[in-house]
């Protein structure tokens, strides 16, 4: 299946790790859930502590130690923030893609990143709001996108 907005095809990319909790495992559930928190409390988004974790404590997979998701341990501690980490992403991108067309206005590919970023961005609000995770009112207000981000 070719990949959206782009003529390659394929697949390739970085694959999960075994779905079994390895024997030289460092930690135990409880350990890893606190340390989930402790990072979350210093302004860390759940990617970041993913990675941290995997770097620096040699946790292959929260999921497999801890039956949850980083997200799932976030929302039970009542950490998660408002919007979804990859649709902030997008957001950001959408921010200086229109920045910078609006000091190069001739660049036309990138006034078609601005658009593909909208139905990209479009697209996971729709999701989001089928499950529940935005209201069901909510809108992307392009005035005021900066706000998002603070």
């Amino acid at each position: 299946m070719a990949r959206m907005h782009s003529r390659r095809k394929g697949k390739s990319g970085s694959k999960k790790p075994a779905a079994k909790i390895p024997s030289w495992s460092p930690l135990k559930d409880k350990e890893v859930e606190k340390l989930v928190v402790k990072y979350a409390k210093t302004g860390k988004s759940a990617s970041e502590i993913g990675l941290l974790l995997r770097d620096a404590y040699g946790i292959p997979s929260v999921k497999t130690l801890t039956q949850k998701k980083i997200t799932t341990i976030l929302k039970e501690n009542e950490l998660l923030k408002g919007l979804p980490e990859d649709l902030l992403a997008l957001i950001k991108k959408l921010i200086n893609v229109r920045q910078h067309v609006e000091k190069n206005k001739h660049d036309t590919s990138a006034s078609r990143g601005v658009i593909l970023t909208n139905s990209k961005i479009r697209r996971l609000t729709k999701y989001y709001k089928n499950t529940g995770a935005l209201p069901t009112d909510w809108q992307l207000d392009m005035d005021r996108l900066k706000m998002y981000l603070e």
